[in-house]
């Protein structure tokens, strides 16, 4: 018998040590607003950058997350994984999920992905969206990009991976940090067909309908 939909949502959330790891917290804060369930991995350059970048106090883990995330935590809407964890639920593909976001994306867990190294959990989640044809995005967060860099996010489109850098866009007059943000999060909330409010979309202002051609080179 086929088992009704529980209606449960839930997504992978990796964070790496490239910088912006912001991108990743606002992504969990949204998700969990709108009812997901978020399974969380952060490496250790990725809690570096936690501290160095939002200050966090890295030494007590759960005692950040639970200052970041609320009662997330205790009441099983936010499960976080350490990294060195390969026997976590999120390393099976027998684990449901509706897919897997690293935001933001080393150019090392990049390249780990890209040639199916699995040597620790946030690899081996990501390796398993792939063999379970799941969705994947990679946010990667790196400037300027060498032929190598090229090349592995070649590899990962061609198997279906959503490559969404951090580039974020100016057309609809941002007015603060907060706000160029929310729109690389919302670009990625687009890619995974998850609806959100998070950006003023092209054409839906005062100035008429239409699409900036981003292929221009004028």
């Amino acid at each position: 018998m086929v088992e009704r939909n529980s209606g449960k949502r839930r997504l992978i959330v990796g964070m790496t040590g490239a910088s912006g790891c912001i991108y990743g917290i606002r992504l969990i804060e949204e998700l969990l607003a709108g009812g997901w369930t978020v399974h969380l991995v952060v490496t250790e350059a990725g809690w570096r950058v936690l501290k160095e970048e939002l200050g966090w106090e890295t030494a007590r883990r759960a005692a950040a997350l639970e200052r970041a995330f609320g009662t997330a935590l205790t009441d099983g809407s936010l499960h976080y994984h350490p990294n060195g964890d390969i026997g976590a639920s999120i390393a099976s593909g027998s684990f449901r999920v509706q897919g897997m976001v690293i935001a933001p994306c080393s150019m090392g867990t990049l390249s780990a992905i890209a040639h199916g190294s699995s040597n620790n959990l946030l690899a081996r989640a990501a390796d398993v969206m792939l063999k379970e044809r799941r969705p994947l995005l990679l946010m990667p967060r790196e400037t300027p990009l060498h032929a190598i860099h090229l090349e592995n996010m070649l590899t990962l489109a061609r198997l279906g991976v959503q490559i969404v850098p951090a580039m974020p866009a100016f057309y609809y007059k941002p007015q603060s940090m907060e706000e160029m943000i929310d729109f690389l999060v919302g670009k990625v909330l687009d890619s995974l067909d998850i609806d959100h409010d998070l950006y003023r979309r092209w054409g839906d202002d005062q100035h008429g309908a239409g699409t900036p051609n981003s292929n221009r080179g004028d």
